[in-house]
């Protein structure tokens, strides 16, 4: 068995008091729980990693406490031969993944747009179909699905402007998008459907399909970027390729970017 786990998770629920939902998580530090973990009033992210048996009885108290807000559930894994994160790190902040649009939450109804890592398969081979990289041109030029368009974006709030000066070009077909875990797509799939677009986001983002599709490089050229010491991973095992933060930042405009990843591994 390897030593160490690492799961990745979000969930938007409505949490009155995110402070003391942060508190309570903390408590995982000196159990040996690393990662980051970000907690607002509209839900939970996180990518965290531990001992097997550490992780395995963190995801027991978290799904079975807080008065039922997290049962249920889905933790994308992966196994590591050393942890990738240092400590671990619960933030509150105002929204677990900042969009950019005021009003719009990921708390908001709306028709169910997630689609199966087998559904995208053939959402890739469907010429009406636009497929969207819902992440950083940074991590789209280490990776990305066949086919998939760089919104040639810096930051994720930066995306809404580039779906404002494509939506009607897009008409008629349907936009696919994916990207790492799934949360950035599922904060954006409601407000683009309130756009007029027909949308469709990858379950579980790019972890999913790869833990799901043993044949995950069929559809996915080059490696996944990671946000923390791992770097990037493969599509078939998951596991770390060696690629370096100086490999990935090579634009003077994300040199915050190489410092902040060097910071992460400095050994």
């Amino acid at each position: 068995m390897v030593p160490f786990r690492h799961a990745s998770f979000y969930r938007f629920v409505p949490l009155p008091d995110p402070e003391a939902v942060a508190e309570q998580l903390r408590a995982w530090g000196p159990q040996g729980l690393t990662g980051n973990i970000t907690v607002a009033a509209e839900g939970l992210s996180a990518a965290v990693a531990a001992p097997t048996e550490v992780l395995a009885a963190f995801e027991v108290a978290l799904t079975a406490g807080f008065d039922g807000a997290f049962a249920g559930l889905h933790f994308k894994h992966n196994d590591c031969a050393r942890l990738p994160f240092t400590l671990l790190k619960v933030h509150v902040k105002p929204e677990i993944v900042a969009f950019g649009v005021e009003g719009v939450s990921g708390l908001q109804d709306g028709p169910d747009t997630h689609v199966s890592p087998q559904q995208w398969r053939a959402l890739l081979d469907d010429p009406n179909t636009v497929v969207i990289d819902n992440r950083n041109s940074f991590e789209w030029k280490l990776g990305r699905f066949r086919g998939a368009i760089d919104p040639g974006v810096a930051h994720f709030r930066d995306f809404p402007a580039y779906v404002e000066a494509h939506r009607e070009a897009w008409a008629g077909k349907t936009v696919a998008m994916y990207c790492t875990g799934g949360i950035r797509c599922e904060k954006t799939a409601a407000w683009m459907q309130a756009q007029g677009l027909k949308v469709a986001q990858l379950d579980g983002g790019i972890l999913n399909f790869f833990e799901l599709m043993p044949d995950a490089a069929a559809d996915w050229l080059g490696e996944c970027y990671v946000f923390d010491k791992r770097i990037a991973i493969d599509p078939t095992h998951q596991q770390p390729t060696g690629t370096t933060p100086d490999d990935v930042f090579t634009d003077a405009a994300d040199h915050w970017r190489l410092a902040r990843a060097r910071r992460l591994d400095p050994g």
